[in-house]
């Protein structure tokens, strides 16, 4: 599970000098979660518009670069594996710069 953004954390790390963007950086876990977030919310509305008997199932981990750094991105499923999410789509790798607006 991950941890929710501690920004007095990242407070203390940016005033210690460290990057706000790259491998590192003190934004990426900020955009995890909130991606994160978002695939879940899209999930929930999903299965409350399916007529058919459907559930969640779990979630699949993938590695998603951003222009901040890179980061492991728990996607959520269904049980029919019907769930087509929008933000982050099925096979893609990158998360733009005009997501990272939209988040």
């Amino acid at each position: 599970m991950t941890q929710p953004f501690d920004f007095d954390k990242a407070l203390k790390a940016l005033q210690a000098g460290q990057a706000m963007t790259g491998k590192d950086g003190i934004l990426t876990p900020l955009i995890k979660q909130l991606t994160e977030a978002a695939l879940a919310a899209e999930l929930d509305s999903y299965l409350a518009q399916d007529i058919e008997v459907n559930r969640r199932n779990g979630s699949t981990k993938k590695t998603i670069k951003t222009p901040t750094g890179h980061f492991e991105l728990a996607t959520p499923r269904d049980r029919n594996g019907t769930f087509e999410p929008q933000l982050v789509k099925k096979h893609q790798t990158t998360l733009s710069n005009e997501i990272e607006q939209k988040i």
